[in-house]
């Protein structure tokens, strides 16, 4: 009688272990395997693209408000550029800034310019990018798209137009690009999935190859 007894608890003990076992491979069944399969990192879950991602963007975007914010106070103020040749050679601010094509629908360019990074500080900023509604993103993505489109017609302006180019609206234009390039490379890669993590295989990794933790966001 005490081995039925033993031999039944220990079948009891083994089929608690069992259903054990299975819930938690059902709980974490198709999420978890998924999430596997994706190449996902649970651990950063909601965190949104990468932060190496968030900062240069929001960096960028800063530094191109500041260069905005330099050329709408020489427009108005109608000063020289500071370090930018006046010679007759394919560099001449003067002949930019003064131009017709410095005017797009009766406004300075300087002043979109200007109202262009406002918005991208904002929609570039960290908070941004972790936002969990897929409209600001879409949003981003449509700014970069016609900023960069308008990028190219001032550049075709500067160099069929005016004949000279404008170093500072070049450093705008460059920075306008590399926004444009990172929003697209996030699209691609990251598609438009609020709360998603970011794929491990484009996580940094450290000499021992081991993922480097990213901060928590909490």
């Amino acid at each position: 009688m005490t081995a039925s007894k033993t031999s039944r608890a220990k079948n009891a003990r083994s089929g608690a272990q069992a259903r054990s076992g299975g819930a938690a491979k059902t709980a974490g069944g198709p999420r978890g395997r998924a999430a596997a399969g994706d190449g996902l990192d649970t651990r950063t879950a909601g965190t949104g693209p990468a932060v190496w991602v968030q900062l240069a963007t929001f960096a960028l975007a800063l530094a191109g408000l500041g260069v905005s914010i330099y050329l709408t106070i020489a427009h108005f103020t109608e000063s020289t550029l500071a370090g930018c040749s006046e010679t007759k050679g394919l560099v001449n601010c003067t002949k930019v800034t003064t131009s017709a094509q410095s005017y797009a629908f009766g406004i300075p360019v300087a002043v979109l310019g200007l109202a262009f990074f406002l918005f991208a500080v904002a929609i570039m900023s960290p908070w941004a990018w972790r936002a969990a509604r897929r409209e600001i993103h879409l949003i981003r993505i449509a700014s970069v798209v016609v900023g960069i489109g308008f990028v190219l017609y001032l550049l075709y302006a500067e160099l069929f137009i005016i004949g000279s180019i404008c170093l500072y609206c070049t450093s705008v234009h460059v920075i306008t690009f590399l926004l444009f390039a990172l929003t697209m490379f996030v699209a691609a890669v990251w598609g438009l999935k609020p709360g998603a993590a970011w794929p491990q295989r484009l996580t940094p990794r450290n000499r021992a190859g081991q993922r480097l933790a990213r901060p928590s966001t909490s």
